[in-house]
């Protein structure tokens, strides 16, 4: 029997790449879920607006979305910042993090909610922090 390597299509940088996305929509559609099973009220509301329930479904479009943008502004940077391109990307995506978790804060909601949508957010990041950026030779 003879087997015939075929090479990949894609490179190993764009696979993980993909599976970082993949990863980071799929892990906070996770965590929301299991926060629904536990029985977690999504109803936040902000000042100024009126309630509103956060669902699964914007969950994941907007975890793809950030996923997405992330993936641009780092091949932005490997383009314009080459050596030092992984390293800002970190520190700009750590940075945002964080500032994405002050409007959880600030929101009128559940604690259950704080925490589960705190998770989702931290869910949407760790898989891009760890899988984006190329790796070190």
């Amino acid at each position: 029997m003879t087997v015939i390597a075929h090479p990949s299509t894609a490179t190993p940088s764009l696979r993980r790449r993909a599976l970082g996305v993949a990863a980071a929509v799929l892990a906070p559609a996770l965590v929301w879920v299991i926060g629904a099973i536990a029985g977690v009220d999504y109803t936040v509301e902000n000042p100024g607006q009126p309630a509103f329930v956060v669902g699964l479904a914007p969950v994941a479009i907007f975890s793809l979305g950030s996923a997405l943008v992330g993936w641009l502004g780092l091949v932005a940077l490997e383009r314009l910042a080459r050596r030092h391109a992984a390293t800002t990307w970190i520190v700009l995506a750590v940075a945002l993090t964080l500032l994405s978790l002050l409007p959880v804060v600030a929101a009128e909601a559940s604690i259950g909610a704080k925490v589960a949508l705190g998770v989702a957010h931290l869910a949407v990041a760790a898989p891009l922090i760890t899988l984006l950026p190329t790796r070190s030779r």
